[in-house]
């Protein structure tokens, strides 16, 4: 990770902002309103470089002692620097303070080195579609 990278737990964070990371990182992202998703977060952790945001990870809680991993998303130009990785420590520390006692994720088998890296050992879990996309997409 770069030095001059500014990792901040709740700092200030647009919709627009997000989906400019969004676009530039997952192929076919489509505009989104991300009030309702913030609004929910048990917290977020943001990483910027001139004041540019590269990186960011939402984690929500279920009110006790379980928190989520959600959306682990960092600049192509930033990827394999560490930055992912810084994100995902801060925000697990971060949830920590704020009570929770495990961090659960769910990831495709081709980053599971990724999330090793993070902390993370594998688990079983299981996954239920809710609408017509494959279970293997989701």
């Amino acid at each position: 990770m770069r030095p001059d990278t500014d990792i901040r737990v709740d700092g200030p964070l647009t919709g627009d902002e997000l989906n400019t990371l969004f676009h530039a990182a997952w192929p076919g992202h489509q505009d989104a309103d991300f009030g309702p998703v913030l609004a929910r977060s048990l917290l977020r952790v943001t990483a910027r470089r001139a004041g540019r945001l590269v990186g960011y990870v939402n984690v929500v809680g279920d009110g006790g002692v379980h928190a989520f991993l959600l959306d682990t998303t960092v600049h192509p130009d930033e990827r394999r620097t560490g930055l992912g990785v810084a994100l995902v420590r801060a925000a697990a520390d971060a949830a920590r303070e704020r009570g929770a006692h495990w961090l659960h994720v769910d990831y495709e088998p081709h980053l599971a080195d990724f999330h090793e890296r993070c902390g993370f050992r594998p688990t079983a879990a299981g996954l239920m579609a809710l609408n017509d996309e494959p279970a293997d997409t989701a």
